[in-house]
């Protein structure tokens, strides 16, 4: 079995799949997809994410604000953790910093970042952390917060190995996405074969970053055995080792919520 630790099954393009979501689950299974992440990353989708989460057992859903959303009011620790009582959120994110584009509100960022956090401290419910161009900051923000306390995801990982060294030293698992797939993604590859497999975790971030064969489409959940494969061949293990194994390290992360 394998779990899609990262997606957005609200943003999915249905079109090749007849306008339906049952057609897009029935292949992630066919594809030996058993769990999903779906990822929240504004509070005005988490509606729409919770229903589908509802509607499908086989699918979680997360609290979180994208550090580059830009907000009128910021959701304050308390709304945060209101939000995540529903029993089918196991996460907060996606949170973080990027600086990417635009690095003129970095103080805005910091603190919404500090505040998931904070929440995810008070709940014991993981943090997914999106972290672009902000390597620095993010580690020390993790560090001064305490995040090691509540652990989580470096998601999407694309950063070097010293800071996939220090966020293992916090305990938070380093999860990898389509991108590792792509020819171009040598400093990344070499990454994937220093982390150790039990705190390694595979995503799709479907719709964005499709892997090789369908770079540059759109992506579905049932192509995160894709990536399963390529890590597979790629460190020279079966890949029934790598998908058991990081089933079982999404499941070490979330196993008390997982549960309910």
């Amino acid at each position: 079995m394998l779990i899609d630790s990262h997606c957005h099954l609200d943003r999915l393009d249905l079109t090749p799949h007849n306008g339906d979501l049952n057609e897009v689950l029935l292949a992630a299974k066919q594809n030996d997809v058993g769990h999903i992440l779906s990822v929240c990353v504004d509070l005005d989708g988490l509606p729409g994410i919770l229903k589908i989460a509802e509607n499908y057992p086989d699918v979680s859903a997360s609290v979180g604000v994208h550090p580059t959303e830009l907000l009128a009011v910021e959701p304050t620790i308390e709304e945060l953790i209101k939000l995540a009582s529903h029993p089918k959120v196991i996460a907060f994110g996606e949170t973080g910093l990027d600086y990417y584009r635009d690095d003129s509100h970095k103080a805005v960022q910091q603190e919404r970042f500090r505040r998931h956090i904070r929440a995810a401290k008070q709940t014991q419910k993981p943090l997914i952390v999106h972290t672009r161009h902000a390597r620095e900051d993010t580690l020390q923000i993790l560090q001064e917060e305490g995040a090691d306390s509540c652990r989580g995801i470096l998601h999407c990982f694309t950063e070097d190995w010293d800071m996939a060294k220090r966020a293992l030293a916090l305990g938070f698992y380093i999860s990898f996405s389509g991108i590792v797939t792509f020819k171009n993604a040598k400093e990344l590859q070499d990454i994937a074969l220093q982390v150790p497999l039990d705190r390694m975790l595979i995503e799709t971030d479907a719709p964005y970053l499709a892997p090789v064969p369908h770079r540059g489409k759109s992506n579905y959940p049932a192509y995160v055995r894709y990536v399963a494969e390529f890590l597979a061949q790629h460190r020279n293990v079966p890949y029934e080792t790598i998908a058991q194994q990081t089933t079982q390290n999404f499941c070490e992360l979330f196993k008390l919520l997982l549960e309910r």
